[in-house]
C-alpha cells in the first residue's frame, strides 16, 4: 500500500533539519520512501492520496521519560519538594494501585499523548505487561520497563528483578516492533549497590539498555556521598552501569568532571523541565552539554508532577528557560529544540529507525492545522512549532504509517471510556 501525502509543509527534523515549504511525503505499507520538495510522484503510481491543504507535517514527538500510570494522580501533590511529594503524596497512594489502575492511568496518558502528537514514550513502573497491553491497542510506540525499588527484604529484591526480566524479555519488539524493553532500577537512592549491579547483569545478559533517575536533586546528590563517598555519576560508574547503553532521566546537578565521565560512556539524558521546575529540584545545565556535544532529549516524567504531557509545551520550556537562566538568547534554537524532542529523542531511546522524516526509517509523523491565529504568519513554521503550538493544534497522528489519531480522535481508544475509568479509579483509592 503506497499513500503520498501532498502540497503540505514538511518538517524533517533529519541531520540538516531540512524542510520543505511545499513537499511531500511517500509511504509504503510502514516505511517512509521518499521526502522532498513538490508534489512527489505521479498519483497513478500510488494507492492512495492524501492532499494535505498547506497542514505542517513533522515528526511525532518521542517522549523519553515517565510513567504513565501516574495519571490517575495528576494535581493530588502540588507544591511540595521532590522527597516530602514521593513520600508522603505518591508512594501512599501507589501502594494501593492494582492492574486496574495501572491500565486506567496508563490509557489517559496515552490518550493524552496521542492527540497532543506524541508518538514514542518511554515508560518506567509497575504491572508492565498491562501498560505493554494499552501500547499494543493504542498503536502507539514506547521504550518500557519495570521500575524497580530495591528498598526492600531480598526475596522481595529478588522477585522483582524476575518480573522486570519476565517483562524484558516477552514484550521486546512485539507489538510488530512498536514496543521495546529496558532494564530499569529506579534511582541510586533506591535501590542498594549491589542490587544495581545485579540489574546490569541481567541487561547484560539480555543485551538490553539501562534506565535510571539520577541526581535529580542536591539532596539526592549529597545523601549518595553520605552514603557510598561518591557523587551519582561516578558511583553508576563503577558499578558498570554505563558499561551497558544507558539513559538517565533528569541529571540536574552535575559538575564538569561528570559531565565528562557521562559523555565519555555515551551516556543519553532525558531533561525533564516542567517536572524538575515545579518540584524545585533545580535547571539541568543543556547549554553547557550542548557545548560539550550532548544530544539532549526531553520528557514530560508523569502528569503528578508536571501536570501535563504535552510535548509542544515541555519543549518550548525547554527552549525558553535556558535562555532566561544563561541570559544568552541563542542557547537552544528552535532546530535544536526540534531535535531535542524527536531525531534527538529516538536516539536517546536506541531507535534507529523512528524520529526524523527520512527514506527508510518508519512513517512515524503528526499534522498540525495552522489555519489558525496563533500559529500566523504561516511563513515561519518551525519557529511557530517551537514557540506557538500546542497539542491542540495536532489533527491526525500516524505510527508505522497507520491512523491512531484521525480528526482528533483516537482510531482504537474510547476516549469516553477512558476518562470515565480514571475518575473512578481515583476516587477507588482515596
Amino acid at each position: 500500500m503506497k499513500t503520498l501525502f501532498k502540497n503540505g509543509v514538511v518538517i524533517t527534523a533529519n541531520e540538516k533539519n531540512e524542510w520543505f515549504e511545499c513537499g511531500y511525503i511517500l509511504v509504503e505499507d510502514q516505511v517512509i520512501v521518499e521526502v522532498g520538495a513538490g508534489n512527489g510522484p505521479a498519483e497513478e503510481s500510488v494507492d492512495q492520496v492524501i492532499d494535505l491543504k498547506g497542514k505542517w507535517l513533522m515528526p511525532g514527538w518521542v517522549n523519553t521519560h515517565g510513567h504513565a500510570a501516574m495519571s490517575i494522580l495528576r494535581g493530588h501533590g502540588d507544591d511540595l519538594p521532590l522527597q516530602e511529594w514521593l513520600e508522603n503524596k505518591m508512594w501512599p497512594m501507589e501502594a494501593k494501585f492494582t492492574a486496574e489502575t495501572v491500565r486506567w492511568g496508563t490509557s489517559l496518558a496515552v490518550l493524552e499523548m496521542l492527540k497532543s502528537g506524541t508518538t514514542c514514550f518511554v515508560d518506567m513502573y509497575d504491572h508492565m505487561g498491562t501498560v505493554a497491553e494499552v501500547v499494543d491497542q493504542s498503536g502507539m510506540r514506547a521504550v518500557l520497563s519495570r521500575g524497580v525499588i530495591g528498598l526492600c527484604p531480598e526475596d522481595v529484591q529478588k522477585k522483582k528483578l524476575e518480573e522486570a526480566t519476565e517483562f524484558a524479555v516477552r514484550w521486546n519488539q512485539a507489538a510488530g516492533g512498536r514496543i521495546t524493553t529496558m532494564m530499569s532500577p529506579h534511582a541510586p537512592y533506591t535501590c542498594p549497590p549491589d542490587y544495581i549491579q545485579r540489574i546490569v547483569e541481567k541487561a547484560v545478559e539480555l543485551n538490553l539498555p539501562v534506565h535510571i533517575h539520577m541526581s535529580e536533586t542536591e539532596r539526592e546528590v549529597l545523601q549518595n556521598v553520605q552514603d557510598y563517598g561518591q557523587r551519582p555519576v561516578a558511583h553508576l560508574r563503577d558499578l558498570g552501569v554505563f558499561e551497558r547503553p544507558t539513559l538517565v532521566a533528569h541529571a540536574v546537578h552535575l559538575e564538569e568532571d561528570e559531565m565528562e565521565i557521562l559523555q565519555h560512556h555515551n551516556v543519553k539524558i532525558s531533561h525533564n523541565p516542567a517536572s524538575n521546575l515545579k518540584l524545585g529540584s533545580g535547571i539541568a545545565p543543556i547549554p553547557r552539554l550542548l557545548e560539550r556535544g550532548f544530544r539532549v532529549s526531553v520528557g514530560t516524567d508523569s502528569t503528578a508532577s508536571n501536570n501535563n504531557l504535552d510535548m509542544f509545551q515541555e519543549i518550548r520550556l525547554a527552549a525558553l528557560i535556558h535562555k532566561g537562566m544563561s541570559q544568552d538568547p541563542t542557547v537552544v534554537p528552535a532546530e535544536v529544540a526540534l531535535k531535542m524532542g524527536t531525531s534527538w529523542g529516538a536516539e536517546a531511546v536506541f531507535l534507529e529507525n523512528v524520529g526524523s522524516l527520512e527514506a527508510g526509517k518508519e512513517a512515524d509523523f503528526i499534522i498540525l492545522n495552522p489555519q489558525q491565529a496563533h500559529l500566523q504568519p504561516v511563513k515561519h513554521p518551525l519557529s511557530h512549532i517551537i514557540y506557538s503550538a500546542t497539542g491542540h493544534d495536532v489533527e491526525d497522528v500516524y505510527v508505522q504509517g497507520k491512523a491512531v489519531v484521525k480528526n482528533k480522535k483516537c482510531v482504537a481508544l474510547d476516549e469516553e471510556k477512558i476518562i470515565y475509568e480514571a475518575n473512578r479509579m481515583y476516587q477507588s483509592l482515596m
